[in-house]
């Protein structure tokens, strides 16, 4: 659990300043499960530029709880929790202060969203929290006063989650969790689990990462690996400590941040999908009569493919596919086998390229436009899906035939500009892998919407 939380102070000297206003949101990493947010009487006067920065004045506090009547609160709130702020040691040490003064001392570990943007957002030219919600499009009220610094934290926090391809931060939670002891049990786990589309992070007693998988339903899927009886699911069973998880709404997004994290954090027990799942690939080869052949070919780094495949299965009904909406012929697409003409010319399905009724000249056309219709290297594209919630959406931008990343947008804004995308976009790494799931789930989804610009 986090404790992300903003302090408004009266100004004036080191280590003498008091609490004018407190705000805490309790955040399990993927919503706000408690919160609290107080003025505060600090009984001491405010500075001057301090009531201008943040519009609260000396009267507004005079009803107000002092600091003693609020503390029991914010220990409970924070109990085993990491507290985050932005510049976490200038609200950590103002807490600390004002619970020495009671004679208590609160001790919590901290993690500060300043150095977690300047390490995972280096290219935004600064990071002070008004400059960093405006430029990446999180929306925020009342500035300067607790309630709405302490939201705008939440929504930068959730965002550098997503932007943590190493799982950083949420290794460090799970270490201090591994320190208390808390030991969740599997039914526990599998309860916590959301029934939703997303990624998943087996985690160790030592906190590593030791598998990644994603799912249409997360919880079914946790549930196999715990009952399972294969070896993977047996050494799950045995070596797991807690579960993480990351909602996506979208199988596109989900697909991708899986095939991405595998490669970065190499989980032990993802060793065969370290390796690319598409083994197979279509080409073009021209036979000795001039005819361009598509052909289902074990994958060769030295030649270019027009798409890939994971199972021949799947090779031969998109192939067929093609085959149907272009007019090309089953023999010199490898899909039927035959010194003769191929079966379509005899049901008159084929106009006979197999046996040279057609020239290769105007077959060849029709194999041209299908090239041009799928070439990847020049699409400019953003594919929007599903959300995380109803209220969602998310986008993938392919610029120039390269996959930039993803983001997720509020219905209230409409994405149908690449620059606007790129403000929100959390990046990811451009492979033969990334196009091949993209090209592979364009070609199966039915709830992809595909902007070109």
């Amino acid at each position: 659990m986090y404790a992300i939380l903003d302090i408004e102070t009266t100004g004036g000297q080191f280590n003498e300043e008091g609490i004018t206003e407190i705000a805490i949101y309790k955040f399990d990493g993927h919503d706000i499960v408690d919160q609290f947010s107080s003025l505060v009487n600090p009984e001491i006067p405010i500075q001057p530029f301090v009531v201008k920065l943040t519009g609260i004045n000396n009267a507004m506090l005079r009803s107000a709880p002092k600091f003693y009547e609020v503390a029991k609160r914010i220990i409970e709130i924070t109990t085993d929790c990491v507290l985050v702020a932005h510049n976490a040691s200038f609200d950590y040490r103002i807490l600390r202060t004002e619970f020495r003064r009671l004679g208590y001392d609160f001790t919590i570990k901290t993690l500060c969203t300043v150095e977690l943007s300047q390490k995972l957002l280096p290219e935004q030219p600064s990071h002070s929290l008004g400059k960093l919600v405006r430029a990446l499009g999180i929306p925020m009220a009342d500035r300067h006063r607790a309630s709405g610094d302490a939201m705008a934290t939440v929504k930068l926090f959730q965002l550098l989650l997503e932007k943590d391809v190493e799982k950083t931060i949420v290794k460090a939670l799970i270490k201090t969790e591994i320190e208390k002891g808390i030991a969740p049990k599997l039914l526990d786990i599998v309860q916590s689990m959301p029934s939703t589309t997303g990624v998943y992070y087996i985690h160790n007693d030592k906190g590593n990462l030791i598998y990644i998988g994603k799912s249409r339903n997360i919880k079914k899927r946790i549930n196999q690996h715990f009952t399972g009886k294969s070896n993977k699911c047996k050494k799950i069973q045995t070596e797991v400590f807690t579960v993480t998880y990351e909602e996506t709404g979208s199988e596109l997004i989900a697909l991708l941040k899986e095939s991405q994290e595998i490669k970065v954090n190499k989980p032990i027990l993802n060793r065969a999908q370290r390796k690319s799942i598409f083994q197979l690939a279509l080409y073009t080869e021209m036979d000795k009569n001039g005819y361009l052949n598509l052909k289902i070919q074990k994958y060769d780094g030295r030649k270019k493919e027009i798409t890939s495949f994971s199972s021949l299965q799947e090779a031969k009904n998109t192939l067929f596919k093609i085959t149907a909406a272009y007019h090309l012929c089953q023999k010199l697409t490898g899909l039927y086998d035959t010194k003769k003409e191929c079966f379509q010319y005899g049901i008159k399905e084929c106009d006979g390229a197999c046996i040279g009724k057609i020239t290769a000249e105007d077959y060849n056309q029709r194999i041209y436009r299908f090239l041009k219709d799928n070439e990847f290297e020049t699409q400019n594209m953003i594919l929007i899906d599903k959300g995380r919630k109803s209220s969602e959406r998310s986008a993938v931008l392919i610029e120039n035939g390269i996959y930039k990343g993803y983001a997720f947008y509020d219905l209230n804004y409409q994405i149908t500009n690449p620059e606007i995308l790129k403000n929100i976009l959390v990046p990811m790494q451009n492979n033969r892998d990334a196009k091949n799931i993209i090209q592979n789930h364009v070609r199966k989804s039915k709830t992809i919407k595909v902007i070109h610009f």
